[in-house]
């Protein structure tokens, strides 16, 4: 079998994400001992010699394939899934698993509909007898911690009005704070959690315009390195450019495991929502397709559900 064309079908099964458990059935399946022996000694990033010159496999990897195998299980059943109860699961994941991770936090506090979120909450109390609030002020610390618990305690307007003089004024505000960072670091300040906590999103949409005029940036742009602050302004007032950011780094070869989570979190979440216009999104941005890349990343199983999902609207 060695650098066969099956050997090559074989290492492609077992890269990327998910797998291709069709092509490991009918070649492993149907493989003999002395065959199986050229993969091992023809996958050496899958198996290692040891000093006796015995195979076995590479434990690293094992762990890791693990997680491929579980992919479409875990798409399957969060799926499945009351919306309510997904995401107070996905929250309180990301408050077990620490900082990297508390973005989660921002995009089902700030993505969702009040009544998504209120729900949410109510699930959590349900599952996990406590309330999203209270882990998220015990869990978080430091300067996030104020903002995160402003963002998930939320119940938005959700009308379509707007104060367009109120909306300039805050503008300025947001200005003010996010250009003079001597005085006080953005995400410690009242006045901007206040607007970004308690306004509706169409207001913040057009306090978002207001200040790239004020500034000729955009105000994720001027936020610089203050990654919760810029996930929150990027899921109130550009949902859709967020979402097709999270889809393209979590299908990219190299990131860790969590990032790569957001390709199932992401297209389980919105496939019920606005998927037709992350995909519009996605194509903008990155000139091909968001079915063509899962196509080309995924695999198995787990790729012919994203791609189900996917297709969906």
């Amino acid at each position: 079998m060695a650098f066969t064309d099956e050997l090559n079908t074989l290492n492609n099964a077992f890269s990327g994400l998910g797998v291709d458990e069709k092509s490991l059935i009918s070649i492993l399946g149907n493989s003999h001992p002395e065959e199986r022996k050229c993969f091992r000694k023809g996958t050496p990033h899958l198996f290692k010699e040891d000093e006796r010159l015995f195979e076995r496999w590479n434990d690293e990897r094992v762990r890791l394939l693990k997680h491929e195998f579980m992919r479409f299980k875990n798409a399957v059943v969060l799926w499945a899934m009351h919306p309510w109860e997904r995401d107070a699961r996905l929250v309180k994941e990301a408050l077990k698993k620490g900082t990297e991770v508390h973005g989660v936090i921002v995009e089902i506090a700030c993505t969702r509909s009040s009544e998504e979120l209120l729900g949410a909450r109510k699930a959590y109390h349900s599952l996990f007898d406590h309330s999203i609030e209270e882990d998220v002020a015990y869990h978080i610390d430091g300067p996030e911690s104020k903002l995160l618990v402003a963002l998930v305690s939320a119940y938005r307007y959700e009308g379509a009005k707007v104060n367009d003089a109120t909306a300039k004024s805050e503008a300025q505000t947001l200005y003010h704070v996010i250009k003079n960072t001597d005085n006080t670091n953005p995400i410690e300040d009242d006045e901007v959690i206040r607007i970004l906590s308690t306004r509706s999103k169409a207001h913040l949409q057009v306090v978002y315009k207001h200040y790239k005029e004020i500034s000729g940036n955009n105000m994720n742009e001027d936020l610089g390195a203050d990654l919760r602050l810029k996930e929150t302004v990027q899921c109130l007032c550009t949902p859709h450019t967020y979402f097709s950011k999270v889809l393209e780094v979590a299908l990219r070869n190299d990131v860790d495991k969590n990032t790569k989570k957001g390709l199932t979190r992401v297209i389980v979440t919105r496939a019920d929502t606005d998927m037709k216009q992350i995909k519009e999104e996605y194509q903008n941005q990155y000139g091909v397709s968001l079915s063509s890349k899962i196509e080309e990343t995924a695999h198995g199983n787990y790729k012919d559900f994203l791609l189900t999902l996917v297709a969906r609207t």
